[in-house]
């Protein structure tokens, strides 16, 4: 008799299709697993606002860039994603904007002191002229008070300059985590690097 030859191909055949419908699920939660929002404004004031607004609602930043849209004229555009797995609020976000690098350091430090993290830097055209940096910093509520960060911002017309203030922060223990060139209104076309460290709270 040659019936017990039939009952692995079933098994196989059915093992077959039942990972397939597995693998075509996941591939659907993968598909619908990711929710964005995506914001634009011409107010650096109102973008941080909206900002959080979306964070309350489970939101997180992904990413940002600055321009000029076809109909907003020069925007700061951020795009924020929201995981279905993770839809709980706890993000806190400061926007910083400035066409003084001296103030913008300043701002970034007394965020790091409140525990925010950098997550991206742009530039746009002002409507008074010249170039606004912008930076965006998250906080985590729930790593409130384990660390603060020291932030440094160095800004030079030359890259010579840029290369050897590098270098120096860099031995002092400063990670580099971004660079943008601007046209300020007080120094020019200037670049600007944004380094940090830790600094422990215990």
């Amino acid at each position: 008799m040659q019936t017990y030859s039939k009952t692995p191909a079933i098994l196989i055949a059915g093992l077959s299709i039942f990972l397939q419908a597995s693998l075509t699920l996941s591939f659907a939660q993968n598909v619908e697993g990711h929710d964005y929002l995506l914001l634009a404004t011409n107010r650096t004031s109102t973008m941080e606002t909206e900002m959080q607004e979306a964070a309350d609602e489970g939101y997180a930043f992904a990413g940002v860039m600055g321009g000029e849209t076809s109909f907003g004229g020069n925007e700061v555009v951020v795009v924020m994603e929201r995981s279905g797995t993770a839809p709980n609020a706890r993000y806190d976000y400061r926007l910083l904007a400035t066409t003084k690098t001296s103030t913008m350091q300043k701002e970034m430090q007394d965020a790091g002191d409140a525990g925010y993290v950098y997550m991206g830097q742009t530039v746009f055209g002002t409507t008074f002229g010249g170039d606004e940096a912008v930076v965006i910093l998250e906080r985590d509520n729930d790593q409130m008070g384990v660390t603060s960060y020291e932030y440094r911002l160095l800004a030079t017309k030359r890259t010579s300059t840029m290369q050897e203030e590098l270098s120096e922060a860099g031995l002092a223990g400063f990670e580099f985590i971004g660079v943008t060139v601007s046209s300020t209104t007080f120094g020019g076309d200037e670049v600007v690097a944004i380094l940090k460290r830790p600094v422990s709270s215990n």
